[in-house]
């Protein structure tokens, strides 16, 4: 078994160039949890948009979990993380958390593999077309084929 070795995770707060909205909300900066999971001197990283506070929940309540855990079997290790936060619910910031470090655990299989996510999760087509929307406020759509 490839166990996972540590767990750590960070937040970020990354402000916008301008106010941005969304018609319910206007905001200036947007907080970005990292979580960072590692086995055999490789590292995988995950992310998650969420306040702060998710970082002591990955750290002080999911870290004792997902450590030793088989860093390979990524629905087991869900599991648990989702069992161990049984009082606190799974929306929120418990949510947030598994999120980040679900993310990261699927970084870390994909490395430890030598292959890239896609494959990891199971492309059913070689390619695809893909397109990209940006808008902002005050600012025209624009739209860029990926």
């Amino acid at each position: 078994m490839t166990a996972i070795r540590a767990v750590r995770a960070a937040a970020y707060c990354v402000p916008t160039d301008q106010p941005e909205a969304d018609g319910t909300l206007v905001w200036d900066a947007t907080t970005l949890v990292v979580a960072e999971v590692d086995a055999e001197e490789i590292v995988g990283t995950g992310w998650a948009y969420a306040p702060a506070a998710a970082v002591s929940f990955i750290t002080e309540t999911l870290a004792a979990v997902a450590t030793g855990a088989d860093a390979l079997d990524i629905p087991a290790t869900w599991t648990a993380m989702v069992r161990q936060v049984r009082n606190a619910g799974r929306t929120g910031i418990a949510g947030y958390a598994i999120s980040a470090l679900d993310v990261a655990m699927g970084d870390l299989k994909a490395r430890l593999l030598g292959m890239p996510l896609v494959r990891l999760f199971g492309a059913t087509r070689p390619d695809v077309p893909g397109h990209g929307l940006t808008l902002r406020s005050g600012a025209a759509a624009g739209y860029r084929v990926a």
